[in-house]
């Protein structure tokens, strides 16, 4: 118990401190932990700790990553898949572990132990990648799916590996290795109870495993849940989701398939159900940590003494595999028609060797198809490979990605229309607006920056211009100097500040209709010289208010004047931070600002009780819940303190 709580405590101290810090430096969480691991190895060799048998428990977070991804699918989006999931992915894993087999039969390796050697190196990184690709929010982009289909198709590919490999088996090594294997299933329960069937049968339970998962996904679970429901406890439906993945995987065991395979066709089958973000919200803490403890044991158990031994080899086996599989990927994505930074992505994030590495290549030395000294030195090639691997996300990121947005700029477009208001940014909000005002008949010159929006936008007979609306050239193309209106509808804050500032001070005869992404950013805008500013979640959330309170009893006029109320008080109030909000203090550290703010939300609270009573009696059409100015007013009339109203 105490090595247990040791070994916690260590791994959790090591995660928190390294993944912060490594996130800081824009090195992502991923390296945080391998890193992790570096750092704590000496002393978990001066515990005696068996890192691998942990790396083992850690590889069900793989498992349960796989669960979730399999949620965000449907059916008919993996249907859809189908071409990349079995030509690419089929064509990455046969064309590498080709390419490294000549390489291998070339340093004077045997035919079946380069064959393995290659099956062994042509899978990558489920764990990393994917963590990686999420990480970044590029998992829906063309090279994030090409990705994911070469990933999955590997995972699928693992199953025939472990039935195959066996067959390569060297006669000198099975007699070296029998007393072992001998000694090891004396003390050793396999799971796998379909080892000895024959072929067609295997494939019958197979098959029936298969089935139960799909039919029990479909049918079984929303029963159970509802059972589950009756107790209203939440630590039910987190020990319910853990039991379904872990029987799942264990399911797969027994019948000798992959268990990251049957938990992410399960999760396809449950990506329609109604209790697919409850799944997710239970499952995903525990696959967090079991995949950042999966990093941190890669990293302990890199052998330094085995690899300053073979120094050279080792390195220079690792970036050769790094450029034989980048250069396979990228032969690929061409073919497949992967372009621009896409082509990049998926090059540079599948170069490295995977985990399933770690279980083919013990595999393989258990039945005698790769020699110790070999497995040993390829077991350093694939965590070195996978250590590298947030330095490639980084080379992408930093480097190639920025030069294809560069390159892929183009031209603003030639503005031939002017009219008397102009748009910057047609998205949801800029949209509705330009269709209000083109109902009304008024004419308008629409600005967006995203050329995909304007190509979909042109289809349906809608007028806009590419060109970026902070560029003063572009905005006196645009008639600036003749415009009566500027809305500004951009998503990015900073520039949406930035262009009220430059307007404001150039052309103060334009009116300005800006939207504000928080109340921070209203004072931010009302600084630069906008006053006609539009909280862009404002008028839905009063909404929500006023069906809040008539859900609650209220009447339906009622309810309607208390929003008004809350309203007037709310401009008021607005307007009086904005005199003393500073945006180079965050404004919980602005104590005028929370004092200001703590005021008006208690002298508002007193206002709106007092006239409660109000309610029953005053229901002329007009009439909204008093302002504080009003309130002030009349105290000062009546000879009272303002400020104890």
């Amino acid at each position: 118990m105490d090595e247990i709580l040791l070994l916690a405590f260590l791994f959790l101290v090591a995660g928190v401190i390294a993944v912060p810090i490594a996130s800081r430096l824009g090195l992502g969480s991923v390296l945080g932990y391998l890193i992790a691991g570096i750092a704590i190895s000496p002393l978990l060799h001066q515990l005696h700790v068996d890192v691998v048998s942990i790396q083992h428990i850690a590889e069900f977070g793989v498992v349960m990553m796989l669960f979730l991804v399999g949620l965000e699918l449907e059916p008919r989006m993996l249907w859809s898949m189908r071409h990349r999931l079995l030509g690419l992915g089929g064509l990455q894993v046969v064309l590498t572990a080709a390419a490294v087999m000549v390489i291998a039969r070339m340093f004077g390796q045997t035919w079946s132990v380069a064959l393995a050697v290659g099956l062994v190196l042509s899978l990558s990184s489920t764990a990393i990648v994917l963590q990686t690709l999420n990480e970044k929010g590029l998992m829906k982009s063309d090279g994030g799916q090409s990705s994911f289909s070469v990933l999955l198709f590997q995972d699928i590919a693992v199953i025939p590996l472990l039935a195959f490999i066996p067959l390569l088996a060297l006669p000198e090594l099975m007699d070296v290795a029998g007393a072992a294997a001998a000694s090891d299933d004396a003390h050793h329960v396999s799971l796998n109870l379909v080892e000895r069937l024959n072929g067609w049968q295997r494939a019958l339970v197979t098959a029936g495993a298969i089935g139960l998962v799909v039919v029990g996904g479909s049918f079984l679970t929303r029963p159970v849940f509802r059972f589950i429901a009756v107790a209203r406890l939440r630590e039910l439906f987190t020990a319910f989701a853990l039991v379904l993945v872990i029987g799942i995987a264990l399911l797969m065991i027994v019948v000798g398939l992959s268990p990251a395979l049957g938990t992410f066709l399960a999760g396809v089958v449950l990506a329609n159900s109604e209790y697919r973000h409850e799944l997710e919200s239970d499952i995903e803490p525990f696959k967090g940590l079991l995949l950042g403890l999966f990093f941190i044991t890669v990293g302990a158990a890199i052998r330094f003494d085995l690899l300053f031994a073979n120094l050279g080899g080792v390195v220079t086996m690792t970036f050769g595999l790094i450029a034989l599989k980048a250069m396979v990927l990228y032969t690929l994505s061409r073919v497949f028609k992967v372009s621009g930074s896409d082509r990049w992505l998926f090059t540079l994030g599948l170069a490295q060797a995977g985990e399933f590495g770690f279980v083919l290549l013990t595999f393989s030395v258990a039945n005698s198809v790769i020699p110790v000294a070999l497995a040993d030195q390829l077991l350093l090639v694939v965590m070195l490979s996978m250590l590298l691997t947030p330095l490639l996300f980084i080379l992408y990121d930093k480097i190639i990605a920025p030069r294809f947005t560069a390159s892929q700029e183009r031209e603003p477009d030639e503005i031939d229309e002017q009219g008397s208001v102009l748009i910057a940014g047609h998205g949801r909000f800029g949209g509705i607006i330009n269709r209000i005002l083109l109902s009304a008949g008024f004419k308008t010159t629409v600005v967006d920056y995203q050329s995909e929006q304007l190509e979909m936008l042109r289809a349906f007979g809608v007028k806009v211009y590419f060109g970026d609306a902070m560029r003063p050239d572009l905005l006196h193309a645009a008639g600036i100097e003749e415009a009566k209106i500027l809305v500004v509808a951009i998503d990015e804050r900073e520039s949406a500040t930035e262009l009220i500032h430059y307007v404001t001070e150039n052309h103060p005869h334009v009116h300005i209709v800006v939207r504000a992404m928080d109340r921070l950013h209203v004072y931010e805008l009302w600084n630069a010289g906008a006053r006609d500013i539009i909280r862009e979640t404002f008028d839905s959330s009063l909404r929500a208010g006023r069906s809040a309170l008539e859900a609650l009893g209220m009447h339906p006029y009622d309810a309607e004047r208390q929003v008004r109320g809350f309203v007037i008080n709310d401009r008021e109030q607005m307007l009086s931070l904005a005199s003393v909000y500073d945006p180079d203090i965050p404004a919980h550290e602005n104590v005028e600002y929370v004092e200001k703010t703590k005021d008006f939300m208690d002298r508002y609270e007193q206002v709106m009780q007092g006239n409660s009573a109000a309610f029953g009696s005053r229901l002329d059409r007009g009439w909204v819940p008093p302002s504080l100015e009003d309130v002030e007013a009349e105290e000062e009339q009546a000879g009272n303190d303002p400020e104890e109203v």
